[in-house]
């Protein structure tokens, strides 16, 4: 078994697992990338609606940092999802299905940056970490960290 090391020089020793668990691993990580691109966006549009009334591609595409073309894409496939709801022209809107997805990413984003903070983590940093993190944490992993806590986020 080879050792890793860290730049520290610190040994790590690498775990072994069993090639079904590994690769289940990376099952759920190619599932939670897939995900990423809905979550994002109905957790940005529920924003939207809650701080400017309406949720506009225009903004959308800004707040993301994408070209309005990819919003109007995206934003079909949420549809076919039965995530969202839009008529031509008009703003963006959330089912109850899209509301109750944004509501389950809000509330793993305030738990991870809530624990991030925790660690002593700077408010800007533990924001853009979140955002990843957010996406591939397990329900496991966001127990212990809201444990940790002491789920300060307000919620139960």
């Amino acid at each position: 078994m080879t050792k890793l090391q860290s730049h520290d020089r610190e040994t790590i020793q690498p775990m072994e697992r069993a090639p079904e668990a590994q690769a289940e691993g990376f099952a759920i990580v190619r599932q939670a990338h897939e995900s990423e691109m809905a979550e994002d966006y109905v957790e940005l549009i529920a924003e939207l609606i809650e701080t400017r009334g309406e949720a506009r591609p225009v903004e959308i595409a800004e707040r993301l940092g994408v070209k309005p073309p990819t919003v109007t894409k995206n934003i079909s496939r949420l549809k076919s999802a039965g995530l969202v709801r839009r008529e031509r022209y008009r703003a963006i809107f959330l089912t109850e299905r899209g509301q109750a997805l944004a509501e389950a990413c809000r509330r793993r984003h305030r738990i991870v940056v809530a624990f991030l903070l925790s660690l002593g983590i700077d408010a800007e940093t533990a924001e853009r970490d979140a955002e990843g993190i957010e996406h591939h944490v397990s329900d496991e992993t966001l127990a212990a960290f809201e444990k940790a806590i002491g789920n300060t986020t307000g919620e139960g």
